[in-house]
């Protein structure tokens, strides 16, 4: 196959990005990503005198002329000498590697390259990833503690539909379908979703928003919408230590699945582009394990010579 550089085909993919509704932000995170490993690669392809020189300097001077065909062996290496020379963290890492593994499947789809090295790159362990969460009871504990009406809201609301905290900000009242119990929330991404809520957080948003037919649900300053921060802020008032609108999702998440065991609609439910990004707000419950322990393993279930 033809050599083809990673400069051919950054400005393609940053369109492909564009043309899937990505934020400018994260597209330039996408770009920064690659272009810090096809300097790496191009790097890698030209060593010099006394072998290859990765450093800041060279780094900075390197261009985007590497093939963008290169071996898992190389992606690996990449990620070994992040590793190892710049110290990164292991969540960095998962984000620099999904980016990647992106533009990849991208190029593959393309033809650009033979085959997607990104298959058989090993994600870093990232040690205490289960995230500290509320379990149903305890939220609507947290919920029943807050007098202002607008933030019991807030909280129940975040709970009641796994949203974001930037989707529950920018939700307006002509959003809200009453007759269908429905909610549409734009993502990231500006994608849109629909999300469902049940009919005594519907009655609460109704008694909040008076008469009120168009507008922001939640006013801020100057008649705008809420702000993330003073969304964030409120939690430090009312929630446990730790507790953020981030878990309330993730409590959210978690009750969800443990009473459906359906991914598939949790992930929807949530906005997630990968099933990957779902799965770790999950909890196998501890009357699940006690039931499948008990009914499976040979010395509790009775069949020790089996």
């Amino acid at each position: 196959m033809e050599k083809t550089s990673f400069s051919e085909w950054l400005d393609r993919f940053n369109g492909y990005l564009r043309m899937r509704n990505y934020s400018p932000r994260t597209i330039k995170k996408y770009e920064q990503a690659i272009q810090r490993f096809a300097r790496y690669a191009w790097l890698r392809e030209h060593p010099g005198p006394e072998g290859v020189s990765i450093d800041d300097a060279a780094f900075e001077n390197a261009p985007l002329d590497a093939d963008v065909n290169v071996s898992a062996a190389l992606v690996t290496d990449y990620f070994s000498f992040l590793s190892e020379a710049r110290d990164y963290k292991p969540k960095t890492l998962h984000r620099m590697i999904s980016t990647l593994s992106s533009f990849y499947r991208y190029l593959y789809a393309q033809g650009a390259v033979v085959a997607n090295p990104m298959l058989g790159v090993e994600r870093p362990r990232i040690k205490n990833q289960e995230l500290k969460y509320l379990k149903h009871s305890q939220v609507i504990r947290l919920i029943n503690t807050i007098e202002s009406e607008r933030d019991r809201l807030i909280v129940r609301l975040i709970y009641a539909t796994g949203v974001r905290v930037s989707e529950l900000c920018a939700i307006n009242v002509e959003d809200i379908d009453f007759e269908e119990q429905t909610i549409r929330v734009k993502g990231k991404g500006d994608k849109i979703r629909t999300v469902f809520v049940d009919e005594e957080t519907l009655d609460d948003i109704n008694g909040f928003i008076g008469n009120a037919i168009q507008g922001p649900l939640f006013l801020g300053q100057q008649g705008n919408h809420i702000s993330p921060r003073t969304v964030q802020h409120l939690f430090k008032q009312y929630a446990p230590a730790g507790i953020t609108p981030h878990k309330i999702r993730h409590s959210y998440a978690s009750e969800l699945y443990r009473r459906s065991k359906n991914l598939r609609v949790v992930q929807e439910n949530l906005g997630h582009s990968s099933i990957k990004t779902t799965e770790i707000y999950l909890h196998t419950d501890l009357d699940e394990r006690r039931s499948v322990y008990q009914q499976y393993f040979p010395l509790s279930n009775g069949k020790k010579g089996e």
